[in-house]
C-alpha cells in the first residue's frame, strides 16, 4: 500500500506546482505581502481604486464602483512582469543576490449591468504573495552550498453584485473563494512546541488550500467632481493540505502528510477622487491590514510519515513558523492628466511600513518594501482601451542581530530588497 500512497502524494505535488505557475503573485512589490494595486490602470495612479468606477478592478478594491462604470458590459484583462533584486547575507555567506527570475501575474474580469442600478461580475485577481529563492551556505549540520526557495501564492475568484442605491450613493459586495499555494524549502530549524525544538532539518513543504473570500464597499458623489469611497475585505483563513519532505542528520528523511494553516489579513479602506478640472483627477487611498492577527505565525502539522524510522520515532510533528508582523497603513497617492487625443498620463506613489520585526525576517520572506513609485500610460486603440504601468518599489535595508528563531539560522543577518513591475491591461467596454 506504500507504493500507491506515495505516487498520490507525488500527482498532489505535480498539480500544486501547476496551480502556483498560474497563480505566482507579487513577491516584494507590496503591503507586507498585499500587492500595491491590482491592473496597469490603478497601479499608474499610485494603486488608489476606492473611490474610482473607470474599471472592472473595483470588484477587488471597492465592488460599489462597478455599478457606477458608464458601460452595460464591461471586459478587461491585464498581465504584469515583476522582476526582483534581493540579497541576503549573514556569518555562513557575504551578500548573496536571489536567483533572478521575472514572475508573471495575471488578472481578468467582467461587468454587465442588468439595468440602470444593477451590476454585476465576476473576477479573478492575483491578489498577494512572496516568493524567493537563493543558493547559499546553509547552517550546521547542513554546510555548503543549499537550495532556499519560497512561494507563497493569493488568488480570488470573486462573484460580485453592486448596486446604485440613490443618485449618488452605490453599495458593492463579493462573496467567493481565495486559492492559496505555498512552497518553502531548505534548511529550516524546528521551533516547536513537539519535543523535537531546536533540531536542524533539511524541509521541502507543499501545500494548496480554498478559503471563503468576501467583501463590501461604499461610494458616495459629494459633488460631480468628487468621489469619496469605503471598503472592507475580510479574512481569509484557510487550510493548506499537501506534503512536506523532512530530512533530519542521522535520521534520513521521509515524506509527510501535511496541513498547513494561514490567514490573510482583513483590510479597511477609504479613498476619495477629485476632478480638478476636465482634464486633471488627484486621487487618495489609505488602507490598514491587520497583519496582527494574520500573521502572528503559520501552524504546521506533520502526520503519516512514509518511512519506517519516522513512524517510530516521530509520527507526529507539529510546528509553529514565527511571524509577529505589525499592522500597517498604506498611503496612496495618484494624479491622471488627459492628454489630446484621447491619451491620458498618471503618476502616483505609495507608502507603507515594514510589517516584518527584525526578530522574524529570513531569506524565505524577504516583503521588506516600504515605498512605491509609479507612472502610466492609458490610450484607446479601435475601441480597445490600453493601459502600461511601471512601478518601482523599495525600502531601507535591514539588518538583523539575534534573530528570534531557535537555531541562529539567521542571526547577524542583513536583508534588502527592490522591485520592479511592468503592466499592460486591456479594457472592452460596451453599450447596448
Amino acid at each position: 500500500m506504500a507504493e500507491p500512497k506515495a505516487m498520490e502524494r507525488i500527482r498532489f505535488s505535480a498539480s500544486s506546482a501547476a496551480l502556483a505557475c498560474l497563480l505566482v503573485a507579487s513577491a516584494v512589490c507590496a503591503d507586507g505581502t498585499i500587492r500595491d494595486g491590482v491592473g496597469a490602470r490603478s497601479i499608474g495612479r499610485g494603486g488608489t481604486n476606492i473611490a474610482m468606477s473607470d474599471n472592472a478592478h473595483v470588484m477587488l478594491d471597492n465592488p460599489a464602483g462597478l455599478v457606477r462604470h458608464s458601460a452595460d458590459d464591461l471586459l478587461e484583462i491585464g498581465g504584469h512582469l515583476l522582476f526582483t533584486d534581493l540579497q541576503y547575507s549573514d556569518d555562513d555567506n557575504a551578500i548573496v543576490g536571489d536567483i533572478d527570475n521575472p514572475f508573471p501575474i495575471g488578472e481578468f474580469a467582467f461587468a454587465k449591468k442588468l439595468d440602470d442600478s444593477i451590476s454585476v461580475g465576476l473576477g479573478v485577481f492575483s491578489h498577494a504573495g512572496f516568493s524567493a529563492r537563493y543558493m547559499m551556505n546553509g547552517p550546521t549540520p547542513f554546510t555548503g552550498p543549499q537550495h532556499y526557495k519560497s512561494i507563497g501564492a493569493l488568488a480570488r475568484v470573486l462573484p460580485t453584485l453592486s448596486v446604485k442605491l440613490t443618485d449618488r450613493l452605490a453599495a458593492g459586495g463579493t462573496i467567493g473563494a481565495a486559492i492559496n499555494h505555498i512552497e518553502l524549502e531548505g534548511p529550516y530549524t524546528l521551533q516547536g512546541p513537539s519535543a523535537f525544538a531546536g533540531t536542524p532539518t533539511r524541509m521541502d513543504l507543499q501545500g494548496t488550500g480554498i478559503g471563503l473570500s468576501w467583501s463590501i464597499g461604499l461610494q458616495y458623489e459629494l459633488s460631480d467632481q468628487t468621489t469619496v469611497g469605503i471598503s472592507y475585505q475580510h479574512q481569509t483563513q484557510m487550510e493548506l493540505d499537501g506534503t512536506t519532505v523532512v530530512e533530519i542528520p542521522g535520521l534520513g528523511a521521509s515524506v509527510y502528510d501535511s496541513q498547513l494553516d494561514v490567514k490573510w489579513p482583513r483590510s479597511l479602506g477609504v479613498g476619495i477622487a477629485h476632478q480638478v478640472n476636465p482634464c486633471r483627477r488627484f486621487s487618495f487611498d489609505a488602507i490598514w491590514y491587520d497583519w496582527s492577527s494574520a500573521y502572528d505565525q503559520f501552524d504546521l502539522t506533520l502526520t503519516d510519515p512514509l518511512s519506517a524510522v519516522f513512524q517510530f520515532v516521530a509520527p507526529t510533528l507539529n510546528e509553529a513558523f514565527p511571524l509577529q508582523w505589525r499592522d500597517t497603513v498604506s498611503l496612496r497617492f495618484g494624479v491622471e492628466q488627459q492628454l489630446s487625443w484621447g491619451h491620458v498620463f498618471r503618476a502616483g506613489y505609495a507608502y507603507h511600513r515594514n510589517p516584518i520585526p527584525n526578530a522574524t525576517v529570513t531569506p524565505y520572506i524577504q516583503t521588506i518594501i516600504e515605498n512605491a513609485v509609479s507612472f502610466g500610460y492609458g490610450w484607446t486603440y479601435r475601441g480597445v482601451e490600453m493601459d502600461a504601468a511601471y512601478q518601482w518599489s523599495f525600502g531601507p535595508n535591514q539588518s538583523v542581530g539575534t534573530s528570534g528563531f531557535i537555531g541562529g539560522d539567521f542571526d547577524n543577518s542583513w536583508n534588502s530588497a527592490t522591485a520592479h513591475l511592468v503592466s499592460l491591461s486591456f479594457r472592452r467596454a460596451r453599450n447596448r
